[in-house]
């Protein structure tokens, strides 16, 4: 059976950086079969990096990322992480950076999963004025799309046509 860690990052409280957190919601609330396994890890970044040292299959990270599209592009990256070097700076326990946990993890010596990123292209980092959780417009409207991307990697990783969030699989 293979396990794949599908793992929600980002902030609440910086606008649109909550893009991963709030796709990994919306998938958790979802019935999906027992070898995935969906986290918020919001910017618990050491967390994520022993997480990937779990034995999964895959793990698919869900953020923004700046690259030059228009707000709520999506994005499928594939990180090469064997040859990025671990002489960076490790994990921060208080906020998360992707790479540098992804790098912490590489550091304990242990083999990580395949990673791909899905990522959203921001439309602003601001805090909401009233303190409530608010993504813009346009990245609220790629988060349906990408639980559809990661429907699509789980089910390539898992050999079947589709997987449906209702847990069901259709070859």
């Amino acid at each position: 059976m293979k396990r794949i860690l599908v793992a929600g990052v980002g902030n609440l409280f910086m606008g649109d950086d909550a893009f991963g957190v709030e796709v990994a919601r919306q998938l958790a609330a979802r019935s999906l079969p027992d070898e995935i396994t969906v986290i918020d890890f919001g910017i618990r970044g050491l967390d994520l990096a022993y997480a990937l040292l779990n034995g999964y299959d895959l793990a698919i990270l869900i953020d923004t990322t700046q690259r030059g599209g228009a707000p709520g592009t999506l994005y499928v990256l594939e990180p090469d992480t064997d040859h990025w070097h671990t002489d960076r700076p490790a994990a921060d326990a208080h906020g998360m950076v992707p790479e540098q946990a992804i790098r912490f993890a590489r550091m304990l010596g242990e083999k990580l999963p395949p990673l791909r990123v899905i990522a959203c292209e921001p439309a602003t980092f601001d805090a909401a004025s009233d303190g409530t959780f608010r993504l813009s417009e346009a990245v609220q409207a790629a988060v349906e799309p990408a639980i559809e991307l990661v429907r699509s990697l789980i089910a390539e990783v898992l050999h079947t046509a589709e997987v449906e969030t209702t847990g069901q699989f259709h070859a």
